[in-house]
């Protein structure tokens, strides 16, 4: 293994090992299994398309945070308008936590290691560690095999009952010799608690080091201001989110540009024996060649509990 895996498995090691609770150790008897078929699909301007199709069995299953699985994936990748390519994977998966809520999902695609993995509590201040490793969806990433892994930390600094500042850094490394480093804050002040109205001032910056390696979007470096409304509410146990933005956006080869940004998203209840989670993304933001700047997202998954 190169060195980029060495250190995702490292990483992922330190995240996971000790963690587990008793009640992820309880008798599987007592515990409830579960099955769940998720659909992903991205389209962008440069006419890259993805479709991820994937199986989710779960031994153990009480409910999203608290769970043991094998998930089995196939992904569709059309790059550049340049042909349809297959891959398969397949992850093992486990959620659990009290005080500290963690997930892993780790897996192969037969040539590396890919996945994620995340920490976070429940404090005033929350703090959230995460890692993640896939590969680039460019005709260069999937032809010669180039990957990323993204490390990073977050922490809410909350400044009083309506008022809070998130703050996020990272490292990407990349197959090769380029590394980014990854700058994200948001603002966000809560316009009427009763209607989960809030209004977001959101911003990042990142910078590479050895920009322009390979055929992904990759300047000297990128900067991105954008306000949001976002708005949150619940009804009968189900979720429902929906949030707008319009900003502006620049890098280093480049003057400034309009970056818009509409995400919905739905979750059903948790504890159902049916559960059911849906998500749609339009934005306007650099593609992963960067010959374009509108992206679109979508995906859906449903799971029987048994």
């Amino acid at each position: 293994m190169g060195n980029e895996v060495k250190s995702f498995t490292i990483h992922l090691f330190a995240l996971t090992s000790g963690l587990a609770s008793p009640a992820l150790a309880q008798d599987a008897a007592s515990t409830r299994q579960a099955a769940t078929a998720d659909i992903f699909y991205s389209a962008d301007a440069d006419d890259t398309e993805v479709i991820r199709y994937s199986l989710t069995l779960d031994w153990l299953h009480d409910g999203p945070e608290r769970r043991q699985g094998v998930r089995i994936e196939k992904a569709l990748f059309n790059p550049i308008g340049q042909g349809q390519q297959g891959r398969e994977r397949v992850y093992l998966q486990a959620a659990d936590g009290e005080r500290w809520k963690w997930n892993a999902s780790i897996g192969t695609d037969g040539d590396t290691v890919l996945g994620s993995a995340a920490i976070h509590n429940e404090s005033r201040f929350r703090q959230e560690y995460f890692i993640e490793r896939d590969i680039l969806e460019t005709p260069r990433g999937l032809r010669e095999g180039i990957y990323y892994t993204f490390a990073g930390a977050s922490i809410d600094l909350p400044v009083d009952g309506r008022n809070m500042v998130n703050l996020l850094a990272g490292v990407q490394e990349f197959t090769g010799d380029n590394v980014r480093t990854h700058i994200r804050g948001n603002y966000v002040h809560t316009i009427d608690p009763d209607l989960g109205l809030s209004a977001q001032l959101r911003g990042r910056y990142f910078r590479n080091s050895d920009p322009r390696e390979y055929d992904y979007y990759s300047p000297r470096w990128y900067a991105q201001a954008m306000p949001v409304l976002q708005i949150r509410r619940f009804s009968q146990g189900w979720r429902y989110m929906a949030e707008a933005g319009v900003g502006v956006l620049r890098d280093s080869n480049s003057g400034w540009r309009r970056s818009s940004h509409l995400r919905i998203e739905t979750i059903s209840p948790v504890g159902k024996n049916w559960a059911v989670k849906a998500s749609f993304l339009c934005s306007e933001t650099p593609t992963a060649a960067g010959l374009g700047y509108e992206y679109v997202q979508a995906t859906f998954g449903l799971t029987r509990a048994f």
